[in-house]
């Protein structure tokens, strides 16, 4: 098995916010940092903040035409630019022509992609490389840093997985989501471990590049084992609903039981 170790300094870092335009706590920090970004620049480091999807973020909204967390494929960046192409594709384009190449050596080296979701997933990392011993270091520092905050991650390495994420882009792309939030709405508590998870992950990347050793650590990881839809009756309706006592239940074992 092999495994990837960064051994070059990290020098150019963005932070994207508004990749979904109605998810408002990353959106609201970028707009923060873009107007006052004292608090995201440490020595040596370039730190640029971004809206990904401005257009989606006016209207609060998920997208305009398509998802734009699903286009960063070769197909699509590969297109010829054109008018009659969906807003999101052409913006996509954009921000690999700013932040890439993708898979290229003048791409960023890290992109933190920021996330609201609905679900009761708390303060999450998304890991999409399980043999990248920089960032599994990285997450457990960041995971040790909010405790007794919980702080988990999930693995998205799997097969089935067939779009590219916005993040992509980067040579270490990270994926941070943190909910319960409403969509379209700010909670102080969720912008708040937002942005202490940065600041971590910033803390992180300065003291690698200062050269600071970091012991060998492991990382708890969830991931999808298999998807159980609702029952459903012959028309194809949901014919149930979640247990009030598992209801935002994430994170959690659950048994299934069938009859």
């Amino acid at each position: 098995m092999t495994y990837h170790v960064v051994e070059d300094p990290i020098k150019k870092v963005a932070i994207f916010g508004g990749t979904h335009g109605n998810e408002l706590t990353g959106v609201f920090l970028v707009k923060h940092w873009l107007e006052n970004g004292a608090e995201i620049q440490r020595t040596g480091l370039e730190v640029k903040p971004f809206i990904t999807n401005p257009r989606a973020v006016k209207k609060c909204t998920r997208y305009i035409d398509c998802d734009l967390n699903r286009v960063f494929d070769p197909g699509n960046l590969g297109k010829r630019m054109s008018e009659d192409l969906p807003y999101e594709v052409r913006r996509a384009q954009e921000i690999n022509h700013l932040f890439g190449p993708k898979d290229s050596e003048d791409s960023y080296d890290i992109i933190f992609d920021l996330h609201n979701t609905t679900s009761n997933m708390g303060c999450t990392l998304i890991l999409e490389d399980s043999r990248n011993d920089f960032l599994i270091q990285m997450f457990h520092y960041i995971k040790t840093s909010l405790a007794p905050l919980p702080c988990y991650i999930y693995l998205i390495e799997h097969p089935s997985l067939k779009y590219a994420t916005t993040r992509s882009i980067a040579k270490y792309p990270v994926g941070i989501e943190v909910g319960p939030q409403p969509q379209g709405v700010l909670r102080a508590d969720i912008l708040d471990q937002m942005r202490k998870m940065i600041k971590y992950a910033l803390d992180f990347i300065h003291n690698f590049n200062e050269g600071k050793e970091f012991p060998p650590c492991a990382i708890e990881v969830y991931k999808i084992m298999e998807k159980v839809d609702y029952p459903r009756n012959e028309n194809g309706e949901i014919a149930a609903i979640i247990h009030p006592n598992l209801q935002t239940g994430n994170h959690c074992a659950l048994r299934i039981l069938c009859f």
